[in-house]
């Protein structure tokens, strides 16, 4: 590929096209409407020239106009594309390449996985390059109150959602530190929201250390969760909710933004 052409010389753009597409992106959370004049100001040019482009956004509902103000906002073809665009892409290859570099950072196991009514569901897994490795394989359904990325896909409910959820369950206790009542599991709920991150060893399965965070898609609500897991000998407490929480919570941040979140979360 040659060196690619400034816009004013490259004959095959659209210069119409072009600053359409500039003033849909010079809407921001912080500037959500605009009159003519500031969006001629934001695009670089005249009010005449954006008036033009401004009706034909309005038109084709990518923008919508308040007669009130005389201001103009994005409209709902905008989010319809953004939804098509996100719902086109699979969640797992979109969560990939980041657990394979977060792995590879950490050289321990990593994992993706969704919640399914009590259990959550192993849907990737990338195994560490050493001889000791996770044992789950993709597929695999385990009980959400005990383990990392179970727990942090309930900590994301309502608490009358978790409730009903749970409501008659028996909570089979594996370790010490399990919830066995919904009261316990309440409290347990209420502090992994609160960290953010859920960091166990020998949490769910003995000689298992494991730290796990929330991915998050564009409405801000938590769809999924990464974690790492490996052999309790290799790391610590102090480890797990220092520098491992941090690469955790980074990776999942990175995937969560492939998804579309870009604020905070859902309540």
């Amino acid at each position: 590929m040659g060196k690619q052409q400034a816009p004013s010389e490259d004959r095959y753009l659209v210069p119409g096209l072009a600053r359409g597409l500039e003033v849909l992106r010079a809407f921001t959370p912080e500037r959500r409407r605009m009159t003519l004049t500031e969006m001629g100001q934001a695009v670089g040019v005249t009010r005449s020239a954006v008036f033009r482009i401004a009706y034909t956004l309005d038109q084709l509902g990518f923008l919508a106009y308040d007669p009130r103000t005389r201001t103009y906002a994005l409209g709902p073809q905008v989010l319809r594309l953004g939804y098509g665009y996100l719902a086109s892409r699979d969640l797992v290859e979109v969560a990939l390449p980041q657990l394979e570099a977060l792995r590879d950072r950490s050289g321990w196991s990593a994992h993706l996985g969704v919640l399914e009514g009590r259990e959550v569901v192993y849907l990737a897994r990338l195994p560490t390059r050493r001889s000791l490795s996770s044992t789950v394989q993709v597929g695999t359904r385990l009980p959400a109150h005990a383990t990392t990325m179970g727990r942090v896909l309930l900590a994301a409910m309502p608490p009358d959602d978790l409730r009903a959820l749970y409501a008659g369950a028996d909570l089979t206790p594996h370790g010490p530190n399990t919830p066995t009542t919904l009261a316990a599991l309440l409290a347990q709920a209420a502090r992994d929201r609160a960290a953010g991150f859920v960091a166990h060893v020998a949490g769910f399965e003995a000689g298992v250390a494991s730290i796990a965070a929330p991915l998050r898609d564009v409405s801000g609500a938590t769809v999924a969760a990464i974690n790492l897991s490996t052999v309790a000998l290799l790391t610590s407490e102090e480890d797990l909710r220092g520098p491992l929480a941090a690469e955790v919570t980074a990776a999942a941040a990175r995937i969560s933004l492939a998804l579309g979140h870009t604020g905070s979360a859902a309540p």
